[in-house]
């Protein structure tokens, strides 16, 4: 087979193809399981064999159409977007054979883990244009049949005016409408059209990742224990090494890309549950059982430990040599630290979370169950607009980049606010929101609740199965209305 061929596998099908008369993939022959060549218009070589077809300008551009010269025109639209469609299926599909043959495992024996990382990443490359690609064809998809359905209606408007004439009397030859089809069409309610949010993923800003991200609680770390997280659509795993630090390393082992969190923590060094090989925090493989030791490394990032916290930096630039503080207040005590993975994206529950006008109508059966509803919010806050406090709710709200949300509530009980601001409440419940980017559509929430009174909840047994009963009953909620 030619280097310019590729081939293709259907059940039960064998498509040898290459390059074709539109710049896309011509199929030059299918295959059946016996060898045989299946006709020329089989149903396998029409799916892809559509011409391309091309732009078309309307009858009379810049002029009212007749309804049905519009369907035409929309027909043609659905037409252009089945071709689009159809050559982006069959992009991905030969993409996707090409990563299939990369890691084939005999391909694999002769080349080396710097080519089939190259390779690979191109292929990623070019699936990610082509999925952009397929978003749009589904934006486009998704238009012209909302514009069919209308302009279906609009015919069917037409052939009810004319009595149930036959299609060739109905026809109308004249470009401008009757005035009372006119009338009728400015007097029907439009259908209604759903909001389409698909599109190309944009990439995260390089610069978002040059700060230091929390992303666990010392209190879920122990010698023996890992806690794997996503951040920025990549996947880690941290640990304690021998000297009791924590590190932060790729969550996948160097030699057969094994999830190392599913190992275990020997001797302060990450053992891949595989083939034994064990890292320590830095990246460094420090053990190779059956087979000759090699200098390999796989991928780390600076890790520290601060104020019951543990923190990353996942930036290219130099971290910052200091780390923000994020405990609560002089006089708090720490009665929760919850971690939970919710279903959307970072900025839109940051977004959720300094925005408290939805509190009474949201949350009425937990944290704001009795808040009344006031006729203004105000959110009123200093030069540097980065933090403030709420009107006529007695909160103070501060927003510390890239993704904290540090907030303190005036209550007199649960669920009940005093005062209209801070500092005319006698007790306060202080809380700490921390957003990890863990993916486009998914975000890692952790969370700090700290009280000014009652230091002895702390010590109540299972009294930490209440918060997170209450974290629960919150968090659905944020996630649906987040979107």
């Amino acid at each position: 087979m030619f280097l310019d061929e590729l081939m293709v596998t259907f059940p039960g099908k064998l498509c040898i193809q290459g390059v074709g008369r539109y710049g896309g993939i011509k199929v030059y022959a299918v295959l059946g399981d016996d060898g045989v060549e299946y006709a020329k218009n089989n149903a396998w070589e029409d799916l892809f064999q559509v011409d391309d077809p091309g732009p078309r300008v309307p009858i009379a551009k810049g002029k009212f159409l007749d309804v049905n010269q519009a369907l035409e025109v929309v027909r043609f639209d659905i037409k252009y977007c089945d071709w689009r469609a159809r050559q982006d299926l069959l992009t991905i599909m030969v993409l996707h054979n090409k990563v299939v043959e990369v890691l084939n495992p005999l391909a694999r024996e002769f080349k080396s883990i710097g080519t089939l990382r190259k390779e690979l990443a191109e292929l990623q490359q070019e699936l990610a244009k082509a999925h952009n690609q397929v978003h749009l064809s589904e934006t486009r998809v998704s238009t012209a049949l909302d514009k069919l359905a209308q302009m279906e209606s609009l015919v069917n408007d037409r052939l009810l005016q004319d009595g149930g004439s036959s299609a060739s009397t109905a026809e109308c030859n004249s470009l401008a409408p009757s005035t009372s089809s006119a009338a009728r069409v400015v007097n029907k309610k439009p259908p209604r059209r759903n909001l389409n949010v698909s599109g190309p993923v944009q990439p995260y800003n390089p610069s978002l990742k040059n700060f230091w991200y929390p992303v666990a609680f010392t209190s879920d770390l122990k010698d023996d224990t890992m806690v794997p997280i996503d951040c920025f659509e990549e996947q880690w795993v941290i640990f304690r090494g021998k000297d009791g630090r924590p590190g932060c390393v790729q969550n996948t082992c160097a030699h057969r890309a094994c999830p190392l969190h599913l190992g275990s923590v020997n001797e302060g060094r990450i053992q891949c549950p595989y083939h034994g090989w064990e890292y320590s925090t830095d990246g460094k493989c420090e053990k190779m059982p059956s087979t000759r030791m090699l200098d390999v490394r796989i991928r780390s990032l600076p890790c520290f430990e601060q104020e019951g916290m543990v923190w990353i930096w996942p930036g290219d630039d130099p971290p910052m040599s200091t780390i923000p503080s994020l405990l609560p207040p002089p006089g708090f005590t720490i009665h929760a630290e919850i971690v939970m993975e919710l279903p959307v994206e970072h900025g839109l529950l940051l977004d959720n979370l300094l925005d408290l006008a939805h509190a009474p109508f949201t949350h009425t059966s937990t944290f704001a169950k009795g808040w009344s509803v006031p006729s203004l919010v105000k959110f009123l806050t200093p030069a540097s607009g980065l933090q403030g406090y709420w009107d006529p709710y007695p909160i103070d709200m501060e927003f510390r980049p890239p993704c904290m949300v540090l907030s303190t509530i005036g209550i007199s009980k649960p669920g009940k606010l005093e005062g209209k601001s801070t500092k005319q409440c006698a007790t306060h419940l202080h809380q700490l929101h921390i957003c990890l980017p863990s993916s486009r559509n998914k975000t890692r929430l952790l969370y700090r609740m700290s009280l000014d009174f009652a230091p002895w909840l702390k010590h109540i047994p299972f009294m930490h199965l209440l918060w997170s009963h209450f974290a629960d009953k919150v968090s659905p909620k944020i996630s649906f209305h987040s979107y």
